[in-house]
């Protein structure tokens, strides 16, 4: 009889729980960026613009200041406001800026502060750096302390892409059929130093280097660390952690060196940007179903707009989203939408937001 209750316990605490993490409303959320200075009217226009597509969370890019701001505004439309906050990935940090040992280096030698992968806005911070590490807990606690805010919400919290998409390879007039030395991160002297005294041997010496599954898991788990780090804090203060991680944990640790599995997220949003791996639809779909099957926290699909420009297509990548155990979708960006793609969340508003 003991024995029944406990498995009758047991049970019921797992579809609770499985219970819990299905019946999230579905909901709908955009990336937006604030702009330099606060203009009260032009939020509030906003903001009934958002609520009009059945938008209730705003992943914002701003200064603490600006965010203070915007969340009274979103408050009377019932909107949440996170803070979107690029973490590693630091271009124009004017602190960082003056300290070239912060950076990541790539296999060559060059620190991500000299030597921009493929676009000039890549300048990435090691997370095997002391004090580079600091800097980013500071500026996540500047967001911590906001009352209102939603959640910290993390991006650019990797490496620099090692493979690129194969949409984007071109673009850059990049074959990368393996992984080339200079878009191969974190040779970070402390990284090497602290890996040799662990293996007694430097990652620069490795013939091979990304066959060696100690070493990719060596730097997988400095971002890791600094990722948890933050939400420690942040859940010691009330504050939920989020963030927008590549599609699924797999594909993220070969291509971005990105375990977000590993993470003690409250929500991810895998940015399912299909056509950047020349993929269909159905790919969402798949995509969202394995993110959904690797970790324990809720999922919100990431919808790129401009490849999504037929409402055929938008409309089906957010339902495929749903039918795939997605919370809900955050497009980027609402403010880019035409008129066919707004009447599609228009219409999904009336009926998915509603079940």
């Amino acid at each position: 009889m003991k024995k029944s209750i406990i498995i009758f316990v047991i049970s019921f605490t797992f579809l609770s729980c499985f219970k819990e993490k299905k019946s999230n409303n579905f909901t709908f959320s955009t990336w937006t960026n604030s702009g330099k200075e606060f203009d009260k009217k032009l939020w509030e226009k906003k903001l009934n613009y958002y609520d009009s597509l059945g938008i209730s969370e705003i992943l914002v890019g701003g200064s603490p200041k600006i965010l203070k701001d915007i969340i009274p505004l979103a408050n009377k439309k019932n909107i949440k406001v996170h803070g979107w906050m690029w973490t590693l990935n630091r271009p124009g940090d004017t602190i960082a800026n003056k300290n070239p040992s912060w950076y990541a280096v790539n296999r060559n030698g060059q620190n991500s502060l000299d030597f921009r992968a493929y676009v000039n806005y890549y300048q990435w911070l090691s997370p095997f750096n002391p004090n580079a590490r600091n800097h980013i807990i500071n500026n996540a606690k500047q967001l911590i302390e906001i009352d209102g805010l939603e959640s910290v919400h993390l991006d650019y919290v990797r490496y620099p892409d090692v493979i690129l998409g194969a949409d984007l390879q071109p673009k850059y007039n990049i074959i990368q059929d393996k992984e080339l030395p200079e878009y191969d991160y974190d040779y970070h002297p402390i990284a090497r130093e602290q890996f040799k005294k662990i293996f007694e041997k430097d990652p620069i010496d490795l013939k091979n280097p990304e066959l060696s599954t100690e070493w990719r898991q060596f730097r997988l788990n400095a971002v890791s660390s600094l990722v948890n780090e933050i939400i420690l804090i942040a859940h010691s203060k009330n504050k939920k952690v989020t963030a927008a991680v590549f599609p699924f944990p797999e594909m993220s640790r070969q291509m971005v060196r990105q375990a977000w599995n590993d993470w003690n997220l409250d929500i991810a949003y895998p940015m399912l940007y299909q056509n950047f791996y020349k993929q269909n639809i159905n790919w969402i779909g798949f995509a969202t179903k394995q993110g959904v099957s690797d970790v324990d926290f809720p999922i919100i699909s990431g919808l790129y707009s401009p490849a999504l420009k037929n409402p055929k297509d938008l409309e089906k990548a957010i339902l495929i989203s749903k039918e795939n155990g997605a919370s809900g979708i955050s497009i980027f960006t609402a403010d880019n939408l035409n008129e066919e793609q707004k009447k599609v969340f228009i219409k999904l508003k009336k009926t998915i937001l509603k079940e």
